[in-house]
């Protein structure tokens, strides 16, 4: 695996970092899970579109710039380097636009991806319900056919909702097979959250943000060009997505070698034992080596060698990466951790991320059957 930038690579990045230099907000913007932050972070949504760096991968019919994956990986690292805001349309642009891309319809794709891109719609993920959470196969919202109008009627409810009080569309599986099981007669649909019969009902989480969600779906018609990917197909193409959002396209290694930057700089303003020096030695080599092994997967699966589990991996991997590093800042800080604000704040957020995105034990269990070939107990 060659390393080194190629001329057209390296000009790329320059571009960005320039960019980003002189358009990042000064200050951070309030949290994006708050409805005031929410509405700031769209503003700079926008200005990220009008520049074409929001979706830099996608081709340029949609507002991206047909970067390579090496670009994208480059704009990430730059982007996290500037201390950028976190992307409030990363469900949509991160999780259901590379699905659109593999199993969606042209008259789909030309139709949603470029609101996606503009921030005009913003998408939210409806996976768990009150009864269906790492086991998403056990769901019961339903779909039930309406031959005469053309179309499906969803029922059911979904829950933690992420940015859900605050998006126009979810994205979620129904069951559109009365008599199936588990992962058989799934539909995958694209819903308008305005639809008649969709309530949405915000909550706020422990630390007080309220971009949480409740979602009741009464009988909520959606035309058959709402179903993406095939009926019945929505285990196979709900997979798709959550490989997304275990693997690269949700947490690139830029997010941890910047976080590891701003550790080393915190500590650098602190006097630290030797303890603190060997943990924060041993957070940048983590780091790298998430870096690294995101490499080697890329250039993988570019030539064709990509395996099935890997985003479980890189899932259990960045997840309890993140919890140490945080965890690091807040020894660090001492008494001063709860009146720090971004190192808590981010604590507090890490600890969610073995849960969501399928639990680390469901991820374990993927790992050892998948890639080490291990039978099941």
């Amino acid at each position: 695996m060659d390393l080194t930038e190629t001329t057209d690579e390296a000009a790329f990045r320059d571009e960005a970092r320039a960019w980003l230099d002189a358009n990042v907000p000064a200050a951070p913007l309030p949290s994006g899970d708050t409805r005031e932050g929410f509405a700031l972070h769209l503003e700079w949504e926008r200005r990220l579109f009008e520049a074409r760096w929001a979706v830099v991968s996608w081709p340029a019919a949609y507002g991206g710039r047909d970067a390579s994956v090496w670009q994208w990986l480059a704009f990430e690292e730059e982007y996290y380097r500037a201390g950028a805001p976190q992307r409030v349309t990363q469900n949509g642009i991160f999780l259901l636009a590379p699905t659109l891309f593999a199993f969606g319809t042209q008259e789909q794709q030309d139709a949603l991806l470029p609101r996606m891109a503009s921030a005009q719609d913003l998408w939210c993920q409806g996976w768990s319900e009150p009864g269906a959470g790492s086991d998403l196969a056990s769901l019961t919202s339903r779909a039930l056919r309406d031959e005469a109008a053309g179309g499906w009627r969803l029922s059911g409810q979904k829950t933690w909702t992420t940015r859900g009080a605050f998006c126009t569309h979810i994205f979620g599986l129904f069951r559109s097979d009365p008599s199936s099981q588990r992962h058989h007669g799934l539909t995958y649909f694209l819903v308008p959250l305005d639809a008649p019969g969709v309530t949405v009902r915000g909550f706020a989480r422990l630390d007080g943000d309220e971009g949480f969600a409740e979602v009741w779906f009464d009988d909520v018609f959606i035309p058959d060009s709402a179903v993406l990917g095939g009926v019945g197909e929505g285990w196979k193409v709900a997979m798709a997505t959550t490989g997304s959002e275990r693997g690269l396209s949700l947490r690139s290694p830029g997010r941890y070698t910047a976080t590891v930057d701003r550790l080393l700089r915190l500590a650098a303003s602190r006097d630290v034992d030797a303890t603190v020096e060997s943990r924060l030695a041993q957070a940048w080599m983590d780091a790298e080596a998430y870096r690294l092994f995101t490499l080697r997967q890329v250039s993988a699966e570019q030539a064709g060698r990509g395996r099935p589990g890997e985003s479980s991996l890189n899932k259990l991997f960045w997840s309890e990466l993140d919890i140490r590093l945080h965890e690091l800042a807040l020894d660090i800080l001492g008494p001063e951790a709860e009146l720090e604000g971004p190192w808590s704040k981010g604590f507090q957020f890490s600890l969610s991320g073995p849960i969501y995105a399928g639990t680390n034990e469901v991820q374990r269990n993927i790992v050892a059957e998948r890639l080490l070939g291990l039978p099941r107990k």
